[in-house]
């Protein structure tokens, strides 16, 4: 069912790997003519302009973009116990892995009497964003306001799309899931016109202020990252996001139902989801593709799934052992990894890029997703191999604090005088000599 790409003669150099490896088209220039407008209306108009997009994209306009809080109260009063019990666990798993990223002050003695700190600031406020399409993503809500929390972002808002279904609002399981962390902003607004109107704030329809924001992070469509790229600068980001990805890489001992199951799990999410198989053994691909056919027809989604893996994005890449193995996962850079070899743990370390690592046949790529407590905001399109995933750092900015003593700065200013000069950058010396009328070493 996958297509195959036989390696097994010898891997070309890294550039020549790349391009034979399946990958997704995503086309975000394609579309900026089409977001460029959507933003620059809700630059201009604000709300107004959000809730007509709204009505258009979405078909249908909420009576006001903020969500009222009864509404978030009732989401929760009204979700399913066993819904809610799960969320719990994503949340309070989620929690215990992302305190321990909270970084501390750190004070460094350069030179007697002189200091640099770096102290680590959240920053103020923040957007995030939890899509709509074809599911719903309260996991997604979990991901992206746990760790802000954790950092001490002090000013969280939420955005969803509105649904028709629900008289404009967002999805409840998003509400309530909003509500179990204790966030009490939640905007009913999506797409790119939601990344403008976090950019730019505005004047709700009631008189209530939306206040802007300073980072937008969470997944989206090709849309919402082309809105991110326009407005990237404005405000800060998390990623450029893409349809997801899974590889996995397997050897002979791997259990195909365990890898066709995991295989079918990302390619559910979107018809351009990405599946790769990684094998030195025909007979696992074989037997993979066999439990494909299989496991797609009984699946709910059996048309998105089944296009998401014969697309160009999907396929097997047959390598002559596992060594091989290492050197194109690190080339492709996924999403999501798994190992399932011999020796899993020793090879999950030896791998380079990507975005997370599940290791062994008892850690699938669905349990990040949800109750892992690890983040399942993560780098794509090959972007881990210089990224990361959402974390507490993403929320929170480095600043150092330079602190010297009269002695401890007349004992460089040499120095300092000298490189100014070399870099014809006098006044800088000045600002260094002008304090020591009397003279400096050189």
């Amino acid at each position: 069912m996958l297509t195959r790409i036989d390696l097994r003669d010898g891997l070309p150099p890294t550039a020549a790997l790349r391009a034979l490896l399946p990958r997704a088209d995503v086309d975000v220039d394609a579309v900026l003519d089409r977001v460029r407008p959507i933003v620059a209306a809700v630059a201009e108009r604000g709300v107004e302009a959000a809730l007509e997009f709204a009505e258009r994209f979405d078909k249908v306009r909420p009576a006001t973009v903020r969500v009222p809080a009864g509404e978030l109260a009732r989401a929760l009063r009204e979700l399913d116990p066993a819904v809610r019990g799960a969320l719990q666990t994503s949340i309070d798993r989620a929690r215990l892995v992302h305190a321990d990223q909270r970084r501390e002050e750190v004070v460094t003695k350069v030179t007697d009497g002189g200091t640099v700190t770096e102290r680590f600031v959240p920053v103020r406020r923040v957007g995030l964003y939890a899509p709509g399409g074809l599911a719903v993503y309260p996991s997604s809500v979990v991901m992206n306001v746990v760790p802000a929390q954790a950092a001490g972002v002090e000013s969280l808002v939420v955005v969803s799309p509105p649904q028709s279904e629900f008289g404009g609002l967002p999805h409840p399981t998003i509400l309530a899931a909003a509500a179990m962390l204790d966030v009490d902003e939640v905007w009913a607004v999506g797409g790119a016109q939601a990344i403008a109107l976090l950019a730019y704030g505005g004047t709700d329809t009631d008189g209530a202020e939306l206040e802007p924001v300073d980072v937008v992070t969470g997944p989206g469509n090709v849309y919402t990252t082309a809105a991110k790229r326009l407005l990237r600068g404005m405000i800060g980001i998390d990623a450029e996001a893409g349809p997801t990805e899974i590889a996995i890489l397997a050897d002979a001992t791997a259990d195909p139902v365990h890898v066709a199951a995991d295989l079918i799990s990302q390619a559910e999410h979107d018809p351009s989801a990405a599946s790769v198989l990684v094998t030195d053994s025909e007979e696992l691909a074989a037997a993979v593709d066999a439990e494909l056919v299989t496991q797609v027809a009984a699946t709910k989604h059996t048309e998105r799934i089944g296009t998401a893996l014969t697309g160009r994005q999907s396929g097997t890449v047959l390598v002559a052992g596992v060594e091989d193995g290492i050197r194109v996962v690190d080339a492709y850079a996924a999403e999501h990894l798994e190992i399932q070899t011999v020796g899993a743990p020793e090879v999950a370390r030896r791998v380079r890029n990507a975005g997370a690592i599940f290791v062994g046949p008892w850690a699938p790529v669905s349990l990040g997703d949800y109750c892992a407590g690890s983040n399942h905001v993560l780098p794509t399109g090959g972007c881990a191999r210089h990224s990361g995933g959402l974390s507490v750092q993403t929320f929170l900015r480095g600043i150092h604090l330079i602190e010297y003593s009269e002695d401890a700065l007349r004992e460089v200013a040499g120095q300092v005088i000298t490189l100014a000069t070399a870099e014809d950058l006098p006044a800088h010396g000045q600002a260094v000599s002008a304090r020591f009328p009397g003279g400096v070493r050189g």
